[in-house]
């Protein structure tokens, strides 16, 4: 945003015969204000709870370590039981379920994780029995969700975060600040940097010299441009996970062959070879132990998840869940009836499409870089909520006595070339297809916007 003398100075200017044909920016500049003083207003409750349900979901990996931790922890023994031993544990426990898979405790201290696939819990959950490696107690049991293996807390973190505990039409507030995020991160930078100042230093550090509006617009500025490229990271790895926008993301991805390879589990071919070879006819299995000796041998180590055969014929799938830098994803195949490893997945084969969607999903949840990925998070959360509450004290500095305050003045557009409003008006249409929310919201501004020009007309 910018100040009340500049928007004057501006007008002033635009009705001088030398601004008859404006540079590109002159006639866009209006336009942008008016999109990026919209979006703020509108806009900015959507980001306002994104940002603080994110800086609560950077803290969540201590917070779960801390509730939890009884059952993630255990004393270190000098030797450990065999995996199958411990998995029999959990079962004994729990003999309702079936045993879908398995996490070894990674390190000494840390328990064994099976999971449960256990009948009356909620899709995409499971219930994780935590076993102590070295005397196969079971020192707890909690449910847990997704490929993630968030236990409870969270994931009632990442649910608020997500979609505010609404269900899937509460999707619809976290994808709708995530596609505007990025047009209002570059709308301010492009302002902020093309904004006359006689001391370049304070494109970059606040003027604490200002006063009134100058001031917090100075702040506004400041922290925007140290912000701007987390800004555009979270905004774009977070319509991966969006209802509509992702969808087709998802498309795209595919159409581009950037989507994520993965082994062939379904049994198909090899389960017609091991039932040719008599093998399963007679249900023999190899066991866990052996399954984890296989993928040593191929150079797997923890942490890893083992998943059992989801049918008769299908292998057991070993995979790193190693998901901080340097990344650790190898994954093979290994069949049940003869522990042998048949198929492969290294991630150093993926293509470099996939290596980057995997790294920024797993750069945006803050496992990345571990700690300093949550503290960077936490402080982008944080710089986000500084610009939204500066951004309506400068709404407020305008003093918007009467209904919605005043926008910055209208009909900017009219001065620019069409070879320039054209080309802009087509990215706008295809930008709003693809990201359906952005474009309703997009048309609702317009409307108001229209709405407010022919209320000025009548007052």
């Amino acid at each position: 945003m910018t100040s009340t003398a500049d928007v004057g100075n501006a007008v002033e200017h635009a009705n001088t015969p030398s601004a008859q044909r404006p540079p590109a920016w002159a006639a866009l500049r209006p336009l942008v204000l008016r999109l990026h003083f919209y979006a703020g207003v509108l806009i900015a409750p959507f980001l306002l709870v994104a940002a603080c349900t994110g800086l609560t979901y950077a803290a969540s990996y201590q917070i779960e370590q801390v509730v939890y931790q009884h059952e993630l922890t255990a004393p270190a023994g000098k030797t450990s039981l065999p995996l199958s031993a411990q998995v029999a544990a959990a079962r004994a426990a729990h003999p309702q379920g079936a045993v879908t898979a398995v996490r070894p405790g990674a390190e000494p201290g840390q328990t064994t994780r099976v999971l449960i696939n256990q009948p009356g819990l909620a899709e995409s959950t499971q219930l994780a029995v935590f076993v102590d490696p070295s005397t196969g107690q079971v020192r707890g049991t909690l449910e847990s969700y997704g490929s993630s293996g968030a236990l409870p807390v969270r994931a009632w973190i990442s649910t608020l975060h997500r979609q505010l505990h609404l269900g899937e039409p509460g999707r619809i507030y976290s994808e709708l600040a995530a596609s505007w995020l990025w047009v209002v991160a570059l709308g301010g930078l492009i302002l902020w940097v093309a904004r006359r100042r006689r001391n370049r230093r304070h494109l970059v550090v606040p003027d604490r010299a200002a006063s009134g509006l100058r001031r917090t617009l100075s702040w506004h500025g400041s922290v925007g441009l140290w912000a701007v490229l987390g800004l555009l990271f979270l905004s774009a790895t977070g319509l991966t996970w969006s209802k509509y926008a992702g969808a087709n993301v998802d498309e795209l991805r595919a159409a581009l062959d950037w989507t994520t390879p993965s082994i062939d589990v379904s049994g198909g071919d090899h389960a017609a070879h091991t039932a040719t070879a008599g093998h399963h006819a007679g249900g023999a299995d190899v066991g866990v132990d052996r399954v984890a000796q296989a993928a040593a041998a191929k150079g797997l180590s923890g942490p890893l998840e083992i998943t059992w055969p989801a049918k008769a014929g299908a292998p057991y799938l070993v995979k790193e869940i190693d998901k901080t830098a340097p990344t650790r994803l190898d994954q093979v195949a290994v069949d049940a009836a003869t522990g042998q490893v048949t198929a492969e997945l290294r991630f150093a084969d993926y293509s470099p499409a996939a290596k980057l969607a995997r790294w920024g999903i797993d750069a945006h949840m803050g496992l990345l870089f571990g700690l300093a990925n949550q503290i960077l998070l936490a402080a982008l959360a944080i710089g986000l909520i500084t610009l939204i509450v500066l951004g309506y004290r400068m709404w407020w500095h305008r003093r918007p006595t009467r209904g919605f305050g005043r926008p910055y003045p209208r009909g900017g557009w009219r001065r620019g070339h069409w070879a320039l409003l054209v080309p802009l008006g087509l990215v706008t249409i295809t930008v709003g297809i693809f990201l359906p929310l952005m474009g309703i919201s997009l048309a609702a501004f317009l409307v108001i916007d229209i709405l407010l020009g022919l209320r000025a007309r009548m007052a």
